[in-house]
């Protein structure tokens, strides 16, 4: 019970800022919750923790994790309204899987490599290399997280939902890249 009331209030504290500045709470929760992925991908593989990833993971975040899908899920609700259009689910579902997924990420791909250093030929190759993978594991394990945040989370919601499964998607994408960069390392 004692616990109850600060975990109250913290919720109540981030709802007040999630209305009040959705943009802001959305980018910093996307920034923390990316660096925190970023921190465990690398303990978990019990690695030397390295600070470019962490912090290519955590500016993305803030730059682009929290506001790209804002904008998105508000224009997914503008152009498939519940009350207008048939199907609503399955054409918000369709429309994020193919169109919007496989270029958020490209544009994840390259945005992290670019925010750890990488040169523009470093970051397309690995681009290139990860990218199909990558895609194809998003269809596979994230289409049912996308549905149930599509049909049952409020949109005010989705971003944070996506962001906390994002955790274990930040982990595994942070593991692929890693995985990748030794591979090209040991070449």
């Amino acid at each position: 019970m004692a616990l109850s009331k600060p975990i109250m209030n913290l919720m109540a504290s981030y709802l007040q800022n999630l209305y009040l500045h959705p943009i802001k709470t959305k980018a910093i929760t996307s920034c923390v919750v990316g660096t925190a992925g970023s921190v465990a991908s690398q303990l978990v593989a019990g690695d030397k923790i390295k600070l470019d990833p962490i912090l290519a993971f955590g500016l993305y975040g803030l730059v682009f994790g929290g506001t790209i899908p804002h904008y998105f899920y508000e224009f997914l609700e503008r152009t498939f309204p519940e009350e207008v259009v048939a199907f609503p689910l399955v054409k918000k579902l369709l429309f994020e899987r193919v169109i919007f997924a496989p270029f958020m990420q490209a544009f994840s791909l390259y945005t992290l490599a670019r925010f750890e250093g990488k040169n523009h030929s470093a970051a397309l190759k690995q681009l290139l290399a990860l990218y199909l993978p990558i895609l194809e594991a998003n269809w596979k394990w994230l289409t049912l997280f996308q549905l149930v945040n599509l049909a049952f989370v409020p949109p005010m919601l989705r971003v944070l939902f996506m962001n906390l499964v994002g955790f274990g998607w930040a982990m595994f994408l942070a593991t692929k890249r890693r995985q990748q960069s030794q591979k090209r390392t040991e070449e």
